[in-house]
């Protein structure tokens, strides 16, 4: 193998490993140490908090109380913010119904809004429940208790309480409060008024009826998610369906935690007390098709006779913004939660350039514009060590003819023509794998990009110009019917056929980049970077908008930054 050869297969493996090592030197390891010591598959281990013994009253309860008939007239209690409507089950207390009023299912301006929760008297519930659950037989509310409501409306501006009566003496109470967004607090309280203390478990849960569709990508996380002891950890429904009731149970060692149910840009999350402990599950149930349950089980609170206990939680149900998820957990000391949105294993690179190009969107009004003018500062910081490596580019080039010269003074002789290509390039100074440099640097910059298009939600249906109306799915434009002037659709084509205009700009700039590289001597190595502009064309055709333009972007600046050099060079030479 010649060191050209050589330097590709380098190149490849160094390319590959830059992606996977930190996930497998790091994020692995600690998901591993933390699953051995947090995470227990077995719910019969009640020696800290005990499970209800009845089915009715507690954290599990019945899967579904009401039948899937949404005929049914359920009495509700409206809730209305400036980003949400929705209206609350008086039957269970159950936040079973909240539609997101700023986004729509398609780009059209009279497609449906972004319906989150469904009704728990549905076909398919997703709602979020509170309660109390004990073992000494008290009677505590379920999802068949129809509680009463101080008011009809709920909004920023107007708190409710909703209240029941066990008829033994003693009344549950909740206070609901909403903000302008997402974030739901509830404060349970209990009045017994009876002749006996009861100890009672404060409790919280997310139940899901049957497995969403997901984009299943392996770079996406969608399904149960959580951060214990300040570290993520994420489920698939499979791992739940494995588990079935009996869950898998996880006892944090520090204080505070959450868990939820996530989708690609829509999330619900529980969050307790930050300054208590809790136990936090993952299950599935069984019947009525599967569902799905996240919840967690608080420490007992006992209420003597005559007086109260309280218990205060928070819930999310909305969309996944970053800033506003840095605001809550500032706001509420809730630790990592911006690790809800999937940076992926290059998360500290990946949210400081999602800050940055807001910040460029903020002053050019457009997140195209935001990626070309970051696309410039990235090459600006990484000028020099650039500069450096085209310049070695250009001395191959122009040695490229002794180097022709010297395989046919050779012949067939591989290892006297290596020992001669070193001499030539130790006596020039030349590193021939310096070509490999920028391609290196591009990529945590490229997947870093590729991120935070792929899973902001601030990225979805944002308009470029012209035909890009939404930078965070493939252009829309396709070859097959002339970029749509022939009036036809090419949609039952594969994805990867739909090549639009940007990834052929793409292909035409990768390869003008390439003319201005050396030729690689050897044949093979030659004919493998010749169809590599066709092979990424077709790759990145699937890929998002935004991705391609910034692609296409740094091309056109490596090749001027090149074209520059090389003509330098090329006068220094003659």
């Amino acid at each position: 193998m010649n060191p050209e050869t050589r330097n590709l297969v380098a190149a490849i493996c160094l390319s590959m490993s830059v992606l996977i090592g930190y996930q497998l030197l790091f994020v692995d390891p600690q998901k591993e140490l933390y699953q051995q010591q947090n995470i227990v598959k077995d719910s019969t281990d009640t020696s800290n908090i005990p499970l209800p013994s009845n089915s009715d009253n507690g954290i599990v309860g019945v899967e579904n109380s009401d039948k899937a008939d949404e005929s049914t007239v359920v009495p509700r209690v409206s809730m209305l913010t400036k980003e949400a409507s929705g209206s609350i089950s008086l039957k269970g207390a159950r936040i079973d119904d909240i539609t997101l009023t700023q986004y729509r299912e398609t780009l059209d301006p009279e497609s449906d809004l972004i319906k989150l929760l469904l009704k728990s008297n549905g076909k398919t519930p997703y709602f979020i429940e509170f309660g109390w659950s004990n073992s000494d037989g008290v009677k505590v509310p379920n999802g068949k208790s129809v509680w009463k409501s101080s008011s009809n409306l709920l909004t920023p501006d107007k708190n409710i309480t909703l209240s029941w009566d066990n008829e033994e003496g003693i009344t549950f109470y909740q206070d609901i409060s909403v903000d302008d967004t997402f974030m739901i607090t509830v404060k349970q309280r209990v009045e017994n008024n009876s002749k006996q203390a009861v100890t009672l478990y404060p409790y919280g849960l997310i139940r899901r009826a049957g497995e969403p569709e997901t984009i299943d990508f392996f770079v996406l996380h969608e399904g149960p998610l959580g951060v214990f002891d300040g570290t993520l950890s994420e489920k698939s429904y499979g791992d739940l369906t494995e588990a079935g009731k009996k869950g898998i149970i996880v006892k944090p060692t520090e204080a505070g935690g959450w868990i939820g149910l996530t989708d690609k840009y829509w999330m619900t999350a529980l969050l307790p007390d930050q300054e208590e402990k809790f136990n936090f599950t993952f299950r599935k149930l069984s019947s009525n098709g599967g569902q799905y349950q996240t919840d967690f089980l608080g420490n007992a609170i006992t209420v003597a006779p005559n007086s109260k206990g309280e218990f205060l939680s928070r819930t999310f149900a909305g969309a996944k913004r970053l800033a506003l998820f840095d605001d809550y957990e500032q706001r509420y000391n809730i630790k990592h939660f911006d690790l809800a949105i999937d940076f992926g294993w290059f998360y500290f690179l990946t949210k400081p350039f999602f800050y940055a190009l807001s910040w460029a969107n903020d002053y050019l009004g457009n997140f195209g514009l935001a990626i070309l003018a970051i696309t410039v500062v990235v090459k600006l910081v990484f000028f020099p060590l650039a500069n450096k490596s085209y310049k070695s580019m250009a001395k191959m080039r122009v040695l490229t003819p002794q180097i022709q010269k010297l395989r046919e003074r050779v012949g067939d002789d591989r290892q006297k023509l290596n020992q001669e290509m070193m001499n030539l390039y130790k006596k020039e100074k030349v590193n021939p794998a310096a070509g490999c440099l920028p391609i290196l640097i591009q990529i945590p910059v490229f997947f870093a990009l590729y991120k935070v298009l792929f899973v902001s939600i601030e990225m979805r249906q944002t308009p470029f110009f012209g035909w890009i109306k939404d930078l965070s799915v493939q252009d829309p434009t396709s070859i097959f019917n002339l970029f749509g002037l022939l009036p036809y659709s090419t949609t039952i084509l594969p994805d990867f056929l739909n090549i639009g205009i940007w990834p052929l700009l793409m292909g035409v700039t990768m390869f003008l980049q390439q003319r201005l590289n050396p030729t690689p001597p050897d044949p093979i190595q030659a004919k493998i970077f010749a169809w590599m502009p066709v092979a990424f064309t077709f790759l990145l055709a699937t890929f998002p908008a935004g991705l391609v333009i910034y692609w296409t972007w740094n091309n056109l600046l490596s090749i001027c930054q090149q074209w520059v050099i090389m003509n330098k060079m090329n006068k220094e030479t003659k």
